[in-house]
């Protein structure tokens, strides 16, 4: 792998940790941007978006999990009522919502799922399941068009 392959997928790396956390980043275009130049086997590329994805992910789980037990109302941005009722509807559709953790928003059902205290096992399976189904998508998607 040439040098700027190394430093293509260590800034896909990072930018899809962020694009998993509340920042407002995203990791769409480098991603596809090393798909079409091949700089990186398809398959390294995919794996090091979605490893790095789901970590982003499970620090955000980690985070709001620790917030909701240090008692985070005082500070975070969801009252005491307000996060009994997100809690319970997430109590409701349960871990399966995090499917969709991939979507625009999908941080929140991260973040709920920390603020429920969901099992960590659970949370970082059905995380990487998603993630690495969207990222094999969309490289199937992005090589079918311009491959």
């Amino acid at each position: 792998m040439s040098v700027g392959g190394a430093a293509g997928l260590a800034g896909l790396a990072v930018a899809s940790f962020a694009a998993a956390t509340p920042l407002p980043f995203t990791s769409e275009p480098l991603f596809i941007g090393l798909l079409v130049s091949g700089l990186g086997l398809p398959l390294v590329i995919v794996l090091v978006a979605s490893i790095a994805n789901t970590a982003g992910s499970v620090a955000t789980y980690l985070m709001a999990r620790a917030a909701g037990a240090a008692g985070g109302d005082k500070w975070m941005p969801v009252s005491g009522k307000k996060r009994e009722k997100l809690e319970a509807w997430y109590r409701k559709w349960g871990l399966w919502t995090l499917l969709l953790a991939w979507i625009p928003g999908g941080d929140l059902l991260v973040i709920l799922a920390g603020l429920a205290r969901a099992p960590l096992v659970a949370v970082t399976a059905i995380l990487t399941f998603a993630k690495t189904l969207r990222f094999a998508a969309l490289a199937l998607l992005t090589l079918g068009l311009f491959g």
